[in-house]
């Protein structure tokens, strides 16, 4: 078991650093939508899901024939 670690350690190190990295975003991204922070940015005028008025939200089906 030991051997297996000793030999792997390099892969077992970058792992829990990508893991440690992941955890961050994520728990940082959980933090702002407790907040209410948006994702998007708040500017919805190039977002595809905006249909006007309300912000971003998913738009209807066919929603996009309208928009003209």
């Amino acid at each position: 078991m030991i051997a297996w670690l000793t030999a792997n350690a390099g892969t077992i190190v970058v792992g829990l650093i990508l893991l440690a990295i992941v955890a961050a975003i994520l728990r940082g991204m959980v933090r702002d939508h407790r907040q209410g922070k948006r994702s998007c940015g708040g500017g919805c005028a190039g977002c595809p899901h905006a249909c006007g008025g309300g912000g971003c939200q998913a738009a209807p089906p066919g929603a996009a024939d309208r928009k003209q």
